[in-house]
């Protein structure tokens, strides 16, 4: 396969490394980008590299929390050029799309787009297609995401760089007065901007995938061989940088963005003994814009 000078580009961008390396690395994967970003951490010429999607689709990310904290949506509407995607209108069509989906909880985008309007008389699809004509671009729904909170609980949002982050966190505790502290609204605000900004891929060491960990291994592994050091000693290393992963990518493991000296556990023990309840984090959702632009092109 042929290593062009836009993949050598594209491969430097995700890990940092050399413009050489790079090559070596692509043409060593025979093209593979994710072989080849393996090949650079194993030669130790790159960082861990969470999944940041490559955000190639003009739109915006909207999230929509309902009055009692219950239920929460994020979602995603594709657009042609930044230009639409700032407009008034456009925005108030992904607002009041995702206070749709709370509402009408469909199963899929495609459900979503049979369904009739919120407060219209016409389907979702419909309404998409009055502002295509009115706006001149085309447009699509990307995705969506809905949360709805089951026994004592609460949900918050984020929206990071005017719409092109979005993200949900859901916290579970025992006291329904704490739905309603400022205490806990602070929490989950700053829960929430560390995921944008930290972009975990599990609130817990036990929620990530075996199949993540076991990859993960393989490659601390691989990286310990080339030490030359015995294989109780590679072992041990390898295990040491899984550690190390694990406080990366775990949500409640990662050092909190606002005071890196304590991690987001132990930002959340210090709230729910403030609040003296015993508050948990559930779950998040994070959508960065473009993710999905690979499978999903835009259409109206």
């Amino acid at each position: 396969m042929e290593i062009t000078a836009r993949m050598v580009q594209e491969l430097r961008e995700m890990t940092g490394a050399g413009m050489m390396d790079c090559k070596k690395a692509l043409t060593e994967a025979g093209g593979d980008m994710d072989k080849a970003v393996d090949i650079l951490r194993t030669k130790g010429l790159a960082a861990l590299q969470k999944k940041a999607g490559r955000a190639t689709n003009e739109g915006v990310v909207a999230a929509y929390v309902s009055d009692d904290k219950q239920v929460g949506v994020l979602v995603e509407v594709n657009c042609e050029t930044d230009f639409v995607a700032r407009n008034a209108d456009f925005l108030a069509f992904v607002n009041d799309l995702a206070a749709h989906i709370a509402a009408a909880a469909p199963a899929d985008v495609e459900t979503l787009k049979s369904q009739t309007f919120t407060g219209r008389e016409h389907t979702v699809q419909e309404v998409l297609g009055e502002a295509v004509g009115k706006l001149g671009e085309n447009m699509n729904v990307a995705r969506f995401t809905r949360r709805q909170v089951a026994g004592a609980g609460a949900i918050a949002s984020y929206i990071h760089m005017g719409g092109k982050i979005g993200v949900l966190v859901e916290a579970s505790f025992e006291k329904p007065e704490t739905a309603s502290a400022d205490a806990l609204a602070t929490l989950l605000k700053d829960i929430a901007m560390q995921v944008a900004a930290a972009s975990p891929i599990a609130v817990s060491r036990e929620e990530v995938p075996a199949d993540v960990v076991e990859h993960e291994l393989a490659i601390y592994r691989a990286q310990a061989a080339e030490s030359g050091k015995p294989e109780q000693i590679q072992q041990k290393i390898a295990e040491g940088r899984l550690q190390k992963f694990y406080k990366e990518v775990c949500l409640l493991e990662q050092a909190f963005v606002k005071d890196p000296d304590i991690s987001v556990s132990d930002l959340v023990a210090r709230v729910s003994k403030e609040l003296g309840d015993a508050v948990r984090i559930v779950a998040f959702e994070r959508f960065q814009l473009g993710e999905t632009s690979e499978a999903q092109p835009a259409s109206c």
